[in-house]
This record gives structure tokens, sequence and C-alpha cells, in this order.
């Protein structure tokens, strides 16, 4: 195992005082079934949704719950994942199982859930205050962008109908024209007590979402 795990060290910016800890996390089973990644994985989720869930509700105090779950999923799933691990280049230090006859070559999910362990191990090893620092410095970016993911329109004003009619807005395909590869949609929706707002869009989902944003800015003026 020619694999020099200091320069991991260095990347992160944390010198592990179990070294075996650090090598656990990066085994997959396919290499070892007993003593690989799984469980530390496991806590290393844990680890990464609380850290998120924290450093979100020190952001947006004033946030509704739906609007912080969305921000709170893009920044702990599996893709977001894959591009901390990539970004630390994972792919050098996951240890699998390979026939010598193959290459190397490491699935995402694999190099996601290592980055999951590492954070596991990072928790284990040095303890929440150092972990949380990890996190928040490598997600820093995808927090930046957070403050940008908002609820669309359709989400919305599905929400005000449901609250105030009990009913999900009606949606109507007006038109459908334009030729089959830049096609234009023109759709409708009504609220219980509302005409129809119509809208276009390249998509039939565009289309929807414009309807959805004219909806809910006449409704404000009601």
């Amino acid at each position: 195992m020619n694999i020099n795990f200091q320069n991991l060290e260095k990347k992160i910016k944390i010198n592990f005082k179990n070294k075996s800890l650090l090598i656990k996390s990066l085994t997959h089973k396919s290499l070892n079934k007993e003593n690989n990644n799984e469980k530390i994985e496991f806590l290393g989720d844990r680890v990464l949704g609380l850290v998120m869930a924290k450093k979100l509700l020190e952001i947006y105090p004033n946030e509704k719950e739906g609007i912080l779950d969305k921000k709170f999923a893009s920044l702990v799933n599996k893709k977001t994942c894959l591009q901390i691990a990539n970004k630390l280049e994972l792919q050098k230090y996951v240890l699998t199982f390979t026939t010598k006859s193959k290459k190397k070559i490491i699935e995402d999910k694999v190099l996601a859930d290592s980055c999951e362990a590492l954070i596991g191990s990072i928790y284990l090893d040095k303890g929440f205050a150092i972990v949380e620092k990890f996190i928040l410095d490598f997600w820093s970016e995808h927090i930046k962008d957070s403050v940008i993911t908002q609820i669309d329109a359709k989400t919305k004003l599905q929400e005000f109908s449901l609250k105030k009619f009990k009913k999900l807005p009606i949606y109507k395909i007006i038109s459908n024209t334009g030729p089959r590869h830049k096609p234009l949609f023109k759709v409708g929706v009504k609220l219980v007590d509302t005409k129809f707002y119509i809208a276009d869009g390249k998509s039939k989902k565009d289309a929807e979402q414009n309807a959805a944003v004219l909806c809910l800015n006449n409704i404000k003026k009601l």
C-alpha cells in the first residue's frame, strides 16, 4: 500500500493522532469486509447534518422551515459530497479491491461515501470543534450558494392555495406552438376565486413557473 496519507492530512490541515482511523475511513468494503468505513460513514453523515443545520439556523434565523430544508438538502446530498471528495482528490487515497489487470476506477458513490466517512473520522479523532471548522471551510462556497436557493414560484403558489382554499392551483395548457426543436408553450393557472393568469415558456415547466409568478404578483394586489 504505497499511499502517502500525510499529503491528505496537509490538504485538510489536520494531523491525525490515530492514523489507523484515517485509513479505516478510506477503506471500502470491497477490500476489507470486516474493517471498513461503512459505520464511520454513518456517523459522518450525521455530523455533517448537524453542522449544516446549526450553520443554516445561524445564517437564516427568521427563515421558514421549508426553505431551510431545501437549503439543507442541497448542502448534505451525495452530489455535494462528491464535489468535496473531488476537491480533496480522495480518489488518490480511497482503498478498494482491484485486480492487477484492472485499472483502479472508483465510483462516484464510493467517493461521496468516503467523504462522509472522513468527516466521521475527524470527529472521532479531533472532536466537534475541529470537524465543524473542516466542514465550514470546505463547504464554504456551497454555503454561499445556498443564499440564492429559493422556493420556486409553483411551490409558493401551491402553499398559498392549500393554506387559503385547501385546494391545489389549476394549470391548463393554452397552446403549444413552434417547431419541435424550439417549442413555445402558453400555460394558464388559476386559484379558486381568480381568473386564469397566462404566461409563455420554452417548456411546459417554464411556462407553469412564469404563470405562477404572474399569479402570485397579482394576488398580492387583491
